[in-house]
């Protein structure tokens, strides 16, 4: 199958593009520059162009582009950044293959569980309302901004992201403080964080492109999430290190700016239409990630 996938450079990206080679599959990576590589096709987010010709006879389009949430303090500029790089680009690829003689049967688009907000103990799952915030009303935009294919008659699923258990992105971060024994809870430690192993990301991915059932929005979490004080005691368990350091709340705002408030707020977030679906997870339960990670290449 040919499949077009936007932000192949970065953590999911890299990793899904590497699956889909591993088994056989043609990957054609959109790229904002001039192509240097046979399978590269430019495109330009911002200007909202895609060199269409490079999409003909694709099956299937992946958009995960997008400027790092949690890179950058978030000043005013960084939010737009952040907001043009999602709903800039996604409308883009979504105008692009919409105008194809031959569509794509599916596009799958990147997307997080910052899209419920705050949730604290309560579950939520994708048939759940939109949250308050910043990052609650970007995630709003950024699926909205897929419209035109939809219009067009193509299935568009939304993959609701949650933290991706990797020795890449941004759990990178805290592997090396754990290690180094400075690993704590973020604030009272009692919100819930909804994690899932790269790999089950990677096939819940493939399996929302197969599965013609699916479509809008799919929660790409663990089924059971687990609170920042579990995750923070089995982090230090698994790497044998103490973990009695606290961030409390005022600090971490302090440093990170507005952010913050994501770190510390609470999404107890379950993949109903993963698992209504019959999907399987690998690694569902947190030390099956941490060790996945681990054991890593």
């Amino acid at each position: 199958m040919r499949i077009a996938v936007t932000g192949s450079s970065g953590l999911l990206g890299s990793a899904l593009t590497g699956s889909l080679t591993a088994d056989g599959h043609e990957v054609v990576r959109l790229v904002r520059r001039a192509p240097a590589h046979p399978g590269e096709v430019r495109w330009d987010p911002h200007a909202g162009t895609v060199d269409t010709a490079g999409l003909e006879g694709c099956e299937a389009v992946v958009h995960l582009a997008g400027a790092g949430i949690g890179d950058r303090r978030w000043t005013d500029s960084r939010k737009r950044e952040l907001r043009d790089s999602r709903v800039l680009g996604t409308g883009a690829i979504a105008r692009a293959v919409a105008s194809l003689a031959t569509p794509p049967r599916v596009l799958l688009c990147g997307n997080a569980i910052g899209f419920y907000g705050e949730t604290g103990d309560a579950y939520v799952d994708e048939d759940s309302p939109a949250g308050e915030g910043f990052l609650a009303e970007l995630c709003q935009e950024w699926e909205a901004a897929a419209d035109p294919a939809r219009a067009a008659g193509i299935r568009t699923v939304h993959a609701r992201t949650g933290l991706v258990v990797a020795k890449g992105g941004a759990w990178a971060r805290l592997f090396p403080l754990f290690k180094a024994g400075l690993g704590g809870r973020l604030g009272n430690g009692r919100q819930y964080w909804s994690f899932i192993a790269l790999h089950d990301e990677i096939a819940a991915m493939r399996y929302a492109l197969d599965t013609e059932t699916l479509a809008g929005p799919v929660n790409l979490t663990a089924p059971e999430p687990l609170t920042n004080r579990q995750i923070t005691a089995e982090m230090g368990r698994l790497l044998h290190r103490p973990t009695v350091a606290q961030v409390p709340a005022p600090v971490l705002r302090l440093v990170i700016g507005e952010f913050a408030t994501d770190i510390v707020g609470s999404q107890r977030v379950r993949p109903k239409r993963l698992l209504e679906s019959g999907f399987a997870f690998a690694f569902p339960e947190f030390e099956q990630a941490v060790r996945a990670a681990l054991g890593a290449e």
